[in-house]
């Protein structure tokens, strides 16, 4: 059963950073900066950050700790950040 919130970031609408419109069959993937789900124009912007590195690492470190530790990773969550995903 998918919790709330899985379907919540996995069906967004729209892309939290520029809000373009995402279908179902549109590739998105979270913010390393916010979890939010943005498109993939926007990630590739995202990549671009003099920080985006640094970030990315601090971001995987804090997510797998919490979200393992907490909750098993629920589907995957920490790794969205880096591997694009459609609604299901």
């Amino acid at each position: 059963m998918t919790e709330p919130w899985e379907k919540e970031l996995s069906c967004a609408v729209s892309c939290s950073r520029c809000h373009a419109h995402l279908g179902a069959d549109d590739r998105r993937i979270l913010s390393v900066y916010d979890h939010q789900p943005i498109c993939m124009a926007c990630k590739k912007q995202e990549e671009k950050r003099p920080d985006y590195e640094e970030t990315s690492r601090h971001m995987i470190g804090q997510c797998m700790a919490e979200t393992e530790v907490k909750w098993s990773d629920p589907g995957g969550y920490c790794f969205y950040h880096f591997y694009p995903f459609k609604c299901d």
